[in-house]
């Protein structure tokens, strides 16, 4: 394939700085950037609404204006743009769609996000940008691939170009009535009868962008997965797996200079690794703001949230009075229903030197929490992906997880066997399954030796944006047919999930003299969605005598799955035959045929 560097139009409804409702702003401000450091020519575009700050509109510039058709409709189309952080940003003017109160929450925004996806592909040519992909996310977004589809990869300009589709939240779909599809988005009748732009009768936007995208991707790697079955597909499971091929997960990152507890003026007490007296500090500080006893040896649970049933809520609200009894103190920031409100607020006036509860969002507050917690609760019905494990972890700060979705692929159970482990976790969505993992981390908070050593293992972690733009890149690069450029020298395979065990009985990462006899070569062949390649390996590896180190380096597999191959065949004994690798948790018949010809036993 020909080496380059890629074009990418990255396309979301919102991006921080400039507005944020959600997580999504948060990947749509990070990734563009952390791919553009990466040498790639990445823009983004958002819709420019009213409630943008007055500094950044002060600093756009036109870029150009035009008459467009919506269907029967003839809109005014506005682009300008500014320049952050190295990214270019263009903003889709339209006031009729954008001047309004509320971003979302809009009776005809079927229409306004109809309008939006179609601005942006009929902005390319007018402003000179070719982009090899086309990089759409969530249902605000969904109508952009079959619209490309329906009437635009047949011109000439677009026809070199790919889509791809990220699901961030498979529950909000964008269901409207299904005459929209001809009306407002001015499909052609066949889109309709083929079922690929509809759903329960009515249009659906993010089962367009499932079908139509040349790739789908969501926010994790188990996420992916489990979307694909009824229980957490919400009704678009089945399209899911048709386009099971296609499918794939990417953890996002985080913003390591945002969440540094090296320079993070919000702090009371900035720190780095293996300061854990000023972790403790900041801890004081936090017991003292907020009005709890202050004892620095008393383990500090964090909590920040919205306050609905998707976080967990009701599994806290179950065992409350014995998450208290654990001799922990809880610290709580949300806003949400008000029946978990008036609850908390309650528990509060019962205990008041161990609970304190603070229905708010305040960034300060939060990242104070972060620091200064010991451990931090997440136990979702569901979760895409999660980020405040992932701060939690920047802070030095031990999370506690139910195992669904990114959590599940980010934070690895503690083994006090051997030591292992990122976190706490448990598996089923059960309220005293969850009060065992709190009562078990709060039993290792008192052994300083295991506690501090895990503090510094999570610290190490890096799930920056830049791992995970690598792994975008090469998403990219398999869509559009081409090789990214390497630099000349050898990059080592890139894992985001990464930690070397630092216990002297047991070292899982030495090869075993068994393993090292194995390692000759041979050539292998990987079959690929698009094409088929030749590769030439140095080695199979063997499931039997492989070290997690080593297992990590399969395609797909990482850390995670690793330390469960090992851990799977220390309880099982050796694998039988390879197939055998399905059995473990989040290692399913896709991921197993993705390395099925790398592995033996």
């Amino acid at each position: 394939m020909e080496k380059k560097k890629l074009k990418i139009l990255f396309v979301a409804s919102e991006a921080d700085p400039f507005i944020k409702t959600g997580g999504l702003a948060d990947v749509a401000g990070s990734l563009p950037q952390a791919l553009k450091e990466e040498g790639h020519d990445v823009r983004l575009v958002i819709p420019e609404y009213r409630q943008i700050p007055e500094k950044y509109k002060e600093r756009m510039e036109s870029v150009c204006h035009f008459r467009t058709n919506l269907a029967w409709r003839d809109r005014y189309l506005g682009v300008n743009k500014l320049e952050e952080d190295g990214v270019t940003v263009y903003f889709i003017d339209n006031k009729y769609y954008f001047d309004r109160d509320s971003i979302y929450e809009n009776e005809d925004k079927h229409e306004q996000f109809a309008f939006f996806s179609q601005a942006v592909l009929d902005m390319l040519p007018i402003i000179g940008f070719q982009p090899d992909v086309i990089h759409a996310n969530d249902w605000q977004t969904g109508p952009l691939p079959v619209l490309f589809a329906d009437r635009y990869r047949q011109q000439s300009f677009y026809k070199d170009m790919k889509t791809v589709f990220t699901i961030h939240n498979i529950r909000y779909q964008g269901q409207f009535a299904g005459e929209a599809a001809g009306d407002v988005l001015g499909l052609a009748p066949h889109h309709w009868a083929s079922g690929n732009i509809r759903h329960n009768g009515l249009l659906n936007y993010m089962k367009s962008g499932i079908m139509y995208a040349d790739k789908v991707t969501t926010v994790s790697e188990s996420y992916a997965q489990e979307i694909q079955t009824s229980y957490f597909g919400e009704g678009l499971d089945y399209a899911l797996r048709m386009r099971g091929n296609d499918l794939s997960g990417i953890v996002n990152g985080i913003s390591y200079s945002k969440f540094n507890p090296e320079t993070n003026k919000n702090l009371a007490v900035r720190y780095s690794k293996g300061e854990i007296d000023k972790k403790i500090a900041n801890k004081v500080h936090i017991q003292q703001k907020l009005g709890l006893e202050v004892d620095g040896d008393k383990p500090l649970i964090g909590f920040i949230s919205r306050l609905v049933e998707q976080k967990g809520i009701d599994l806290v609200k179950a065992v409350f009075d014995e998450i208290m009894a654990s001799g922990a103190q809880f610290l709580i920031l949300g806003t949400g229903f008000r029946e978990y409100e008036e609850f908390l607020k309650a528990k509060q006036e019962e205990y008041p030197d161990n609970l304190s509860v603070n229905i708010m969002y305040d960034s300060q507050l939060a990242d104070q929490i972060y620091a200064g917690s010991d451990m931090f609760l997440m136990p979702s019905r569901y979760e895409p992906c999660g980020l405040s494990q992932l701060i939690s972890f920047r802070y030095g700060t031990i999370p506690i997880v139910r195992e669904t979705g990114g959590l599940n692929d980010t934070v690895i159970a503690y083994n006090e066997e051997t030591g292992e482990g990122t976190g706490f976790s448990f598996s089923n969505y059960n309220a005293h399954d969850m009060l065992h993992s709190i009562e078990r981390a709060v039993s290792f908070y008192d052994k300083k030796g295991i506690w501090n050593r895990l503090i510094t293992r999570v610290m190490e972690l890096d799930y920056s944006w830049h791992n995970s733009a690598k792994k975008y890149a090469d998403l990219y690069a398999e869509v559009s047919g081409y090789k990214i450029e390497e630099a000349d020298e050898k990059k080592s395979p890139v894992e985001i999930k990464t930690f070397k065990p630092d216990i002297d009985e047991i070292d899982y990462t030495e090869e075993s003299p068994e393993e090292k006899a194995v390692q000759e070569s041979e050539t292998i062949t990987i079959k690929g969605t698009a094409a088929e390649k030749s590769v030439q390996e140095s080695e199979m590896i063997n499931l039997n005598l492989a070290s997690a180190k080593k297992l990590a380096e399969l395609p797909g597999i990482g850390s995670a799955y690793a330390e469960r191959i090992v851990n799977y065949r220390k309880e099982n004994g050796l694998f039988k035959k390879s197939e055998e690798i399905t059995k473990i948790r989040g290692i399913g018949q896709k991921k197993y045929e993705s390395i099925a010809d790398m592995i033996i036993v």
